[in-house]
């Protein structure tokens, strides 16, 4: 089955930086694409950012980290990150790695949570003022 494991999480001020990683193992999709969203008390889960695998140069960002935060993966280590830059309080969240099954190569990744259906467990990231 397939297991994602989110780690590098933490405290940090702002105007300060962490790379999230994700550690994915036992796909069985030949077309995916890999997200990573974050969500607050009370709040819905949103995306921040996504990865076509089929197209690694193809990625998305939510308006508010746009080119703040960086998505990118290493295919071989089977690793997915995103660097995050310039940190702001509003950034606090805990953040999720997540997969997409495509149905097909061309399909566009969503931004949409419920069509994710692989997720990790989660990693808290605190951003002071």
């Amino acid at each position: 089955w397939v297991q994602l494991v989110e780690s590098g999480g933490g405290s940090v001020q702002s105007g300060g930086s962490l790379r999230l990683s994700c550690a994915a193992s036992g796909f069985t999709y030949s077309n995916y694409c890999m997200g990573w969203f974050r969500q607050t008390p009370g709040e819905e889960r949103v995306q921040v950012a996504s990865i076509d695998n089929d197209h690694p140069g193809s990625t998305q960002y939510a308006a508010s980290v746009r080119g703040r935060f960086t998505i990118s993966q290493d295919k071989a280590k089977n690793l997915v990150y995103l660097q995050m830059n310039d940190l702001k309080p509003e950034d606090t969240a805990m953040y999720y790695c997540a997969a997409e099954n495509k149905v097909t190569e061309a399909d566009f990744c969503s931004k949409r949570s419920d069509f994710f259906g692989d997720w990790g467990q989660g990693t808290q990231v605190t951003v002071s003022s």
